[in-house]
């Protein structure tokens, strides 16, 4: 169970990618402020007015309109590839380490920082909005594990959550909130002399003597993973270094964890003695540059599993958490194509596999004698032979068939139940399994029944935990969930067992928000193809009113993830001033199911832009909005899909907010050190190929720019993101700047201190959110509501 989602915060200062000595980055910070005054010098007045230079004036009240932005050098570089000719000339922003690409940025940040200054007063308001709705102090639902209850609480006026426990009182291990509570990690104390702090990993020990936590403190996902003694608070000697993932053995005294490669690749698995000084043991190496590693247990604690992953394979090992000398085993021989998740109970192996089609079916098989081999009797020192052949899945008992209708997508096991997560025309559910199959008159076992859940809402987002943070005892006759939908906020929901009753344990407070003022609902656009594509909207009722609105339209459409239906208590501010939202779940996600995903990738990934184009279209078309009204927004890979459909179709948008987008797609695809490429080669195509590269070529934003009118744009990037280098949105703004026939702003809003989330102490992420949010309203007139 881990206790901990990730709190990032910004940098302690901009690590230099590579491991760059930090006398260099001195030197280059004090190259920066002279290049910054001959860059100044070489500017119109008007620029240098955003710099503060010479002729500097205007204040808060400066028109906007009177800026002059950054002007990039071009500096041509011959990109070409299959005869297809490509001349970047801002190619050379990727050099951090050049002074002038640290001057270049500076004035970035400067100028969108002059530009914002009129909307100063609109961003304080929205600030303090967003402010006035959290809960000064909040305390999670704490979860048993063991002789503890273990919680996640923030406190007024804090930065940063703390990670507690109390003890369990009594035979029957009750909680008390009364009782006093043990802080096991205050993440303010972490920040305090940082900038940056993100905190993962947080899992006490088996035992509840001592707690694993990671730390990175650059936004560059330069994890270092820590051990801490609960007894004296006080960490141990040992850092692993670089890492992304560990688990506990069952006896708490062995620590395997992921160690990443120079590309972030999570590529190596280490055994760690806590109390020992032997050094720590190279277990497993991951040689295909496809493949990641992540580290969990089952959820009856009984196996920890390595599952090594690509786009479109998983191959799992198991190893029995109490015999962390034995050897590694895959279940399944690797094989291209297939895809599986295992679950254990009883002896059993659960399996969600994919060998029948592009979804899952479940089936059970027996867990084979002999599984945990020890090391040297293994067919190597660290890894056995597979658990299972091909006739033993063939005979393994099959509880879901496969169906084009149904994705199931997430199994947990309790001692004595199965609860199932599914997909089914565009909703999730969940249900128990009854694995007996002798329901409705069969003599022999069938296929399992499902009972689904009564949940309050079709349109909603319940799920189970996906690393057992929810549920941290196995023994139980209740399923903890999540529930949310666009209009309730996030709520812990018990389910028992017995009565089939949901009991609703705490919802997430939000000051003054009052739900039925507002309504959802969910239409339908077609794409030119003919499929249909789901659009969610939300909007305050008694300002809908007759005609056309201010909307904002969001997507994502990548990896296959759900994007499904989310509360976000800053969207209030959005809605009570008339502005409608609107959600559409493009091919490239989930939300459909596997084939919607498969359907969105690779050479069908122009789906994903048309389909959200279509959605617009169809908002446009049925009255919701105009393009004059229409803002677009996605994140990262929802940041391509922004960009390619303002390609596409500049006239149908007001103005775009770009968040750390992928952009550049082939000159990024093209280099393999860069952190995510060689693995994604299964998700966009690796460009190094003919084929693969006519496609990404024809969606790719940076690439497909052109002259010609385009809307407002805000791209909004960390120097330090590992996983969308700054240089993306850098080039693309200047490239645009270059090309667009008219006057309206393009600003690169980069925060030079944090990663790919940005600032997240949450008050510092809240402002950040107010200023997106101004720019929006300002574009669409409403600055003065």
């Amino acid at each position: 169970m881990s206790l901990s989602s990730t709190v990032r915060g910004r940098s302690q200062q901009a690590r230099r990618r590579g491991g760059a000595a930090q006398m260099a980055r001195m030197a280059q910070m004090a190259l920066v402020l002279a290049l910054g005054a001959v860059m100044a010098a070489c500017q119109s007045p008007a620029s240098r007015m955003q710099a503060g230079g010479p002729g500097a004036g205007g204040g808060a009240g400066a028109d906007a309109s009177s800026l002059s932005p950054p002007v990039a050098r071009q500096i041509p570089k011959d990109v070409t590839v299959h005869g297809d000719t490509r001349i970047d000339p801002y190619y050379w922003l990727r050099e951090r380490d050049n002074p002038a690409v640290m001057a270049h940025l500076q004035a970035e940040a400067a100028y969108t920082d002059r530009w914002f200054q009129r909307l100063q007063p609109l961003q304080d308001t929205l600030y303090q909005e967003m402010v006035a709705r959290m809960a000064p102090f909040d305390e999670d639902v704490p979860v048993r594990r063991g002789a503890w209850w273990y919680a996640k609480r923030t406190i007024a006026g804090a930065q940063y959550p703390q990670y507690i426990r109390r003890a369990a009182q009594g035979p029957q291990r009750l909680d008390d909130a009364q009782a006093p509570a043990q802080v096991l990690l205050d993440l303010n104390e972490l920040a305090k002399g940082r900038q940056f702090l993100s905190v993962s990993q947080v899992e006490p020990s088996p035992d509840g003597r001592r707690l694993l936590y990671s730390l990175d403190d650059s936004g560059y996902r330069d994890f270092q993973l820590r051990i801490r003694d609960l007894a004296s608070g006080q960490d141990l000697p040992w850092v692993g270094e670089r890492t992304d993932g560990a688990v506990w053995s069952a006896d708490g005294r062995t620590v395997f964890y992921i160690r990443s490669d120079e590309a972030r690749r999570r590529s190596q698995l280490w055994r760690h003695a806590v109390d020992g000084a032997a050094p720590d043991v190279l277990v497993f190496e991951e040689k295909d540059p496809l493949f990641n590693l992540e580290l969990h247990a089952t959820a009856d604690g009984r196996w920890l599993q390595l599952v090594s992953y690509a786009k479109n394979a998983t191959e799992v090992m198991l190893l029995p958490a109490d015999r962390p000398d034995a050897a590694w085993r895959p279940v399944l021989a690797r094989r291209a194509g297939q895809e599986y998740r295992v679950e254990h109970r009883n002896g059993q192996l659960y399996l969600l596999i994919n060998d029948r089609g592009p979804d899952f079916r479940l089936v059970r098989v027996a867990m084979p004698q002999g599984a945990a081999a020890r090391r040297g009797k293994a067919a190597s020192p660290s890894v056995g032979a597979p658990l299972l052949q091909a006739g033993d899945l063939a005979r393994a008992r099959e509880l879901l068939p496969y169906s084009e209708t149904v994705s199931p997508e997430r199994l947990r096991p309790f001692a004595r139940h199965l609860v199932l997560q599914w997909r089914e025309n565009g909703a999730v559910k969940l249900g128990v399994l009854d694995e007996s199959g002798l329901g409705l008159g069969r003599r022999r076992p069938g296929p399992a029944t499902v009972t689904p859940f009564a949940m309050p809402d079709p349109m909603s987002s319940a799920q189970l935990d996906e690393q057992h943070e929810l549920n941290g005892e196995f023994d139980s006759d209740e399923v903890r969930l999540k529930y949310q939908t666009l209009l309730t906020p996030p709520t812990v929901m018990d389910y028992r067992f017995s009565d089939r009753r949901l009991q609703v344990r705490k919802q997430q407070p939000v000051l003054g928000y009052d739900p039925s003022r507002y309504a959802s609902e969910r239409v339908w656009a077609t794409a030119a193809d003919g499929t249909r594509v789901p659009v969610a909207l939300i909007y305050a009722k008694a300002l809908r009113g007759e005609g056309p609105r201010p909307l904002l339209l969001r997507g994502y459409g990548s990896y296959g993830l759900s994007i499904d239906h989310r509360f976000n208590a800053q969207d209030v501010s959005l809605l009570d001033r008339g502005v409608v939202l609107a959600t559409a779940y493009v091919r490239g996600g989930g939300e459909m199911g596997r084939r919607w995903y498969l359907d969105g990738k690779l050479d069908k990934k122009m789906n994903s832009f048309t389909d959200f184009i279509a959605s617009a279209e169809m908002l446009v078309r049925s009255g919701w909005t105009r393009p004059e009204q229409l803002i677009i927004t996605g994140r990262s890979a929802g940041g391509l899909l922004v960009g390619a459909a303002t390609d596409l179709r500049p006239d149908l948008f007001k103005a775009v907010v770009a968040e750390v987008p992928f952009v550049d797609v082939i000159n990024t695809m093209l280099d393999e050190t860069i952190p995510l490429t060689t693995e994604e080669f299964e998700e966009w195509g690796n460009p190094k190929r003919p084929a693969d590269y006519a496609w990404m070529r024809a969606y790719s934003p940076y690439d497909n720019l052109k002259p010609g009118a385009y809307p407002a744009v805000l791209a909004r990037a960390g120097l330090n993101d590992s996983q969308v280098p700054y240089w993306e949105p850098a080039k693309f703004v200047a490239r645009l700047r270059s090309v667009k026939t008219d006057t309206r702003p393009v600003l690169f809003d980069i925060n030079l201190t944090a990663g790919h989330g940005g600032a997240s102490g949450r008050y510092d992420a809240l402002r950040e959110r107010a200023r997106v949010y101004a720019f929006m309203l300002d574009q669409w007139g409403l600055a003065g509501r």
